[in-house]
């Protein structure tokens, strides 16, 4: 179901909580202190929580998609567009 190539930990995260610890990911790097290899390493993590949280993006999209209602109040499938 989810990315196998995703950590567990990562994949236990909620969307929320993903994004904010990509935030302080990239606050950590833009700030550019701590040494290359910690720098490496949340580069790494970073770029799975960006998985992670696009994947939760397109299960929440495919949900919104499943209980558009029409004008009529009949549910129809119909894409919703998140942008």
């Amino acid at each position: 179901m989810g990315d196998p190539n995703i950590p567990t930990d990562i994949a236990a995260l909620s969307f929320e909580d993903a994004l904010s610890e990509l935030e302080q990911i990239v606050r950590r790097l833009e700030s550019g202190s701590g040494k290359l290899d910690d720098a490496i390493a949340a580069y790494e993590r970073g770029a799975l929580l960006k998985r992670h949280c696009e994947a939760k993006l397109r299960e929440a999209q495919a949900r919104v998609d499943k209980i558009v209602i029409g004008a009529d109040g009949k549910p129809a499938a119909e894409a919703a567009s998140l942008e």
